[in-house]
């Protein structure tokens, strides 16, 4: 097919003409603004994408678990406000930064050059992270594929990996008196079926009785070694699964956001179909209520209000929750036409982020709260968060309904969604920062590059499915997870806000969503200049003063496993310094002029096209200056300061 050449109208800039077959290849196709870098096929895309991003594993095991140890229903009122102040505030300024740029979270520091590292910082923890992450997707896998039996295999202890201490029911010893009036110790349900009283105060529980769906995880689908010291080998199933997982990543993402973008429709939606069934299968059964009541309902506390902790908690969830300083917000922004309104759209995901959250409480505590009553237990002896929650409780708890295997299927090919849309984000952050420093390669090898990057993630995470391998999964969330993206939240923020200008980033949003009145900026500029701040400086100094050394279950990590988590959270956040050190060295002038200069967006900073810039860009050189065989640190680009 010949070439079509589109007017300059249309194109929107100096763009390089291009064949309808490069849309086939997933680069930009006919209708896209910006036909260099593409756009996204719809703003459906788009949003999915980032409320994928955005819901994640933390909506259904950790969220639900911190409203009921901070108050219940009390604890909406704190994560709210929290959302207000510290979730939304940051999430728009993301969403803007990238959009109004087209560019990733590390090309998108020629804004400020002496905090390009910070943009290094967020692509280096993003990518620790999938790794571990891909790795709790291969453990759904696994279980999803588990649960295709009659019997699930965690429902009872009557497997060879059971020993003594399983048990789907709490076992009481006490003192009984024989016919022959001797006094023995007996189970107290042995007692009760034989019609004999248990001696006054001689109930003993025994302690250390663990449910088969708890050896199961550790002695099956785990084959968990001892300590981090014990490697062991690799567990070969989950190492398949693994692979398995990383494939469907590189399938979905081979053509960037034109594959991705359509792949989302399903992953994005279905996990709420999902959570509907089971709320509805949930909320029939017998103790359904009072899994609620301790949820939500009449139980909740307001007293907790008065908690540093509570709050803290609640700044905590919003902030990961949203997956802000990550640098994928950025990454996906940055395929928005300039004029969308990135204002609702930061709303939207916002609103529907939290709201999943405490939709999906409903759903695992209605079905908590009748394992709870089969078991005769409160429902605090059977809540959990993290692990414990996604593959010990509520696979427990699945397996007492009829029809188990249905429900179980449902639950971990939920989980198996929710981390799958949540991955495509965070490696479509990767590959936008290496499309940003290498334009031309990937778009001639986009599918090579994204097939090469999935096979060397997957070769890093073996290391996380041998024996030792849930010990480096919560290793690496202890460190890379925690402080460390906090400390870019904070850099972030103060590069654009206080040093960049909040007014004049206000003027760029302005440039993309039209002129705004000085009441609608006021709630921003308070946030940004000041309360989002101060709050996320408040958590990271609680986060360092409260920091602990990892430790999973009541198993200490060794010396060296520490040793190593700091190394690993160090390499991230080394980039800052190094950052600032390679711009001002490459900046030209003396000392002070190079500084200075660094402090000051780069001549290529501002809108990707030309017929967006205005007066205000006019003078702006061509964003795609670079040459493609270095890295191209902002300050290189400096001419001579006046």
């Amino acid at each position: 097919m010949g070439v079509l050449t589109l007017p300059k109208f249309l194109s929107c800039g100096k763009q390089k003409d291009f064949t309808l077959s490069e849309d086939k290849e997933g680069h930009a196709s006919p209708n896209d603004e910006n036909s260099e870098r593409g756009n996204w096929s719809s703003k459906t895309d788009y949003l999915l994408s980032m409320v994928g991003y955005a819901v994640g594993l933390g909506n259904v095991w950790r969220f639900p678990y911190l409203t009921y140890k901070n108050g219940g229903g009390a604890f909406l009122i704190p994560y709210t406000i929290m959302l207000a102040l510290a979730g939304l505030p940051l999430f728009f300024l993301e969403c803007s930064l990238g959009q109004f740029a087209s560019l990733g979270p590390i090309s998108v520091w020629r804004i400020l050059p002496i905090l390009q590292g910070v943009g290094v910082t967020m692509v280096i923890i993003s990518t620790f992270v999938t790794i571990y992450y891909n790795v709790i997707i291969a453990y759904s896998l696994y279980y999803l594929f588990a649960s295709f039996q009659k019997v699930l295999p965690w429902s009872a202890c009557f497997s060879w990996w059971a020993d003594a201490m399983c048990s789907t029911t709490s076992i009481v010893l006490c003192n009984v008196t024989l016919p022959n009036q001797t006094v023995v110790s007996a189970n107290s349900s042995w007692a009760t079926s034989n019609n004999l009283t248990c001696l006054g105060n001689s109930s003993t529980p025994v302690p250390g009785l663990q449910l088969p769906s708890e050896q199961y995880w550790n002695k099956v689908a785990l084959q968990r070694s001892s300590s981090l010291d014990e490697t062991g080998h690799i567990v070969w199933y989950l190492a398949l699964c693994l692979l398995l997982s990383w494939l469907i990543v590189a399938a979905a993402l081979f053509k960037g956001i034109k594959s991705s973008g359509k792949v989302v429709y399903f992953t994005a939606l279905f996990p709420y179909v999902i959570l509907v069934i089971l709320l509805v299968r949930g909320a029939t059964l017998e103790g359904a209520r009072n899994g609620i009541e301790y949820y939500i309902g009449n139980q909740s506390n307001f007293t907790k209000l008065m908690e540093a902790e509570v709050w803290k908690d609640a700044a905590t969830q919003i902030f990961y929750s949203l997956s802000v300083a990550w640098g994928g917000l950025v990454a996906l922004s940055s395929y928005n036409k300039f004029h969308n309104n990135c204002y609702s759209d930061a709303l939207i995901v916002c609103v529907t982020n939290c709201a999943t959250s405490v939709f999906a409480g409903f759903a695992i505590f209605s079905i908590l709260g009748h394992m709870a009553f089969r078991l005769d237990k409160p429902v605090s002896e059977v809540v959990d968060s993290g692990f414990d929650l996604a593959f010990v409780a509520y696979p427990s708890a699945l397996s007492q309904l009829p029809v188990a295997p249905l429900w179980s299927f449902l639950f971990f090919f939920m989980l198996l969604l929710l981390g799958l849309d949540s991955q495509f984000a965070t490696i479509e952050t990767i590959t936008t920062t290496i499309q940003d420093l290498f334009p031309r390669m990937m778009k001639k090898m986009r599918i090579p590059v994204t097939l090469g990057l999935c096979m060397l993630l997957f070769l890093l995470g073996l290391v996380c499915v041998t024996q030792a391998g849930i010990y480096w999964v919560n290793l690496v969330d202890h460190f890379c997870a925690g402080w460390g993206i906090l400390f870019a939240a904070v850099l972030e923020l103060v590069g654009v806000i206080w040093i960049y200008g909040g007014n004049r980033f206000i003027q760029d949003i302005e440039m993309m969503i039209g002129k705004k009145s000085w009441w609608f900026w006021l709630w921003w500029r308070a946030c940004w200049f000041v309360i989002t701040p101060c709050l996320l400086i408040a958590i990271l100094v609680w986060s360092l003063i409260t920091f602990q050394r990892p430790m999973y279950g009541t198993i200490e990590y060794p010396a060296w496993g520490s040793t190593v988590g700091w190394c690993m959270i160090s390499f991230c956040i080394i980039w800052i310094p190094v950052g600032a050190v390679v711009n001002i060295i490459r900046a030209r002038g003396n000392i002070c002029q190079r500084i200075v200069s660094c402090f000051r967006p780069a001549p290529n900073w501002g809108t990707y096209l030309e017929c967006h810039r205005g007066e205000r860009y006019s003078n702006m050189t061509n964003p795609g200056a670079e040459k493609e065989h270095e890295i191209p640190t902002v300050a290189g680009y400096m001419s001579k300061p006046e």
